[in-house]
């Protein structure tokens, strides 16, 4: 893959991981290049490590295993339950310098808990918090919040034994000192007006002028090829074919080629793609040779056995020839002849890296980057960080339209998450604290 620009501020922070044993949480706001040292550290660092994420999709996103699947822990509230790990497994974990987790925010109390649990079973290191390795973690609280039990008994284990569902709350962390580091610098948006508008949704501060800004700017009518970002999947999937169908033809139909084991909703991509001419796509992927990447919008120009696909780009429109991609889904191992810790493929999904992208769900749009797009909703938000995370996609004020105003009922956040913010920067956002 292409060498990746750190900013000094990213590259402070890289160093800081790489030169020391402290356990660190990154985060920072949307845009601000937390994947970008993730994916640096995978490639650079000098120590063994093993890159986790708590579900299918987000461990493909960076290389690296399901949490659970690396660890091998049991579904559900782990709590005091026993864990069996097999001798090959703890080999595996003993190996290991340092455990890399994305997507830090999905993860519950109960989950980092058995995690510390895990490795120090594993590494034969009871009394040391995580048996000794050292812990990265990468997210946005004000992002995605972990996703609450729906069985009343393990809702009521939770309230009796956690503050809250958080990955912060967990009990190990009274003896693992942690170190967070939010990152400041916005490489996504320009505009400073903007900046302090996104600010202040994810911190559920929105005043009234900022309220009046944002609604004006995302009142005007979108032009017709902007992609929607809704809320849910029924949406996505019926704006997108209502208006594949409004194209005359018949669509190529590509069915993805899946060997090992993929469960179906770990695919990175549709299992069956339908793409006519003039249909607008998405990129599920960034190209090597750098011409698009992940989130980048075109429009298809023709089917040949592989897809033509028309971006605009600084110089006008380029045309790509674009063909099947593979995603591969590892797994760790340890190599008793080298003494290191392996990666092994264990699955492979081949299909086109586009998707159908007159919508897509704010879900999905995480991490991507768009010049505009429609903002819709629904009748409410439901989560919070939503809003947040849907605003925070698009570069510009100019390129935001609404599908309706915004109320302050959309605007939700977690006071647990400002708490846990507020205590563990010392009251300061200074980026390297």
């Amino acid at each position: 893959m292409p060498p990746l620009e750190l900013s000094p501020e990213q590259l402070a922070v890289y160093e800081r991981i790489e030169h020391t044993r402290e356990h660190v949480f990154v985060t920072g706001r949307a845009g601000t290049g937390k994947s970008t040292i993730l994916t640096h550290l995978a490639f650079n660092t000098s120590k063994i490590i093993a890159v986790c994420a708590p579900t299918g999709v987000a461990a493909l996103n960076v290389g690296g295993q399901t949490i659970h699947s690396l660890l091998r822990l049991p579904t559900g509230i782990i709590a005091d339950h026993e864990l069996e790990q097999p001798a090959e497994l703890k080999k595996m974990l003993a190996a290991m310098d340092t455990l890399v987790i994305d997507e830090i925010s999905m993860v519950s109390a109960d989950l980092m808990d058995a995690i510390d649990r895990s490795l120090r079973q594993a590494r034969g290191k009871k009394h040391d918090p995580f048996g000794g390795a050292q812990i990265i973690m990468f997210g946005d609280p004000y992002q995605l919040p972990p996703v609450p039990p729906r069985d009343p008994h393990e809702r009521a284990y939770f309230a009796d034994t956690y503050r809250s569902l958080w990955f912060f709350d967990a009990k190990v962390w009274a003896d693992a000192p942690l170190t967070t580091i939010e990152l400041i610098e916005v490489h996504r948006q320009r505009d400073d007006r903007f900046r302090q508008i996104l600010s202040a949704v994810r911190h559920g501060e929105v005043t009234e002028d900022q309220a009046e800004d944002l609604n004006a700017a995302g009142a005007r009518p979108a032009p017709d090829d902007v992609i929607t970002l809704a809320t849910t999947n029924a949406t996505v999937a019926r704006i997108n074919a209502e208006r594949l169908a409004r194209i005359t033809g018949a669509p190529l139909k590509a069915q993805a080629e899946i060997n090992g084991e993929f469960r179906e909703n770990t695919y990175p991509a549709d299992e069956v793609l339908e793409l006519k001419p003039g249909a607008q796509v998405m990129f599920l992927r960034n190209d090597p040779d750098g011409r698009w990447v992940n989130g980048t919008i075109g429009t298809v120009s023709r089917i040949t056995g592989t897809v033509w696909v028309e971006v605009a780009g600084d110089d006008g429109i380029e045309e790509y020839e674009v063909e099947p991609a593979v995603w591969e889904r590892y797994r760790y191992r340890y190599d008793a002849d080298t003494k290191k810790l392996e990666k092994e493929v264990v699955a492979e999904f081949e299909q086109f890296p586009l998707r159908l992208a007159w919508a897509v769900t704010v879900h999905k749009s995480q991490g991507h980057t768009y010049d505009a797009a429609i903002v819709d909703l629904g009748p409410r938000a439901f989560s919070a960080g939503q809003t947040y995370v849907a605003l925070s996609r698009v570069r510009t004020l100019e390129g935001l339209y609404l599908k309706r105003p915004l109320r302050p009922a959309d605007v939700i956040t977690d006071p647990n998450v400002e708490r846990f913010m507020r205590t563990s920067l010392g009251g300061e956002r200074d980026g390297l604290g």
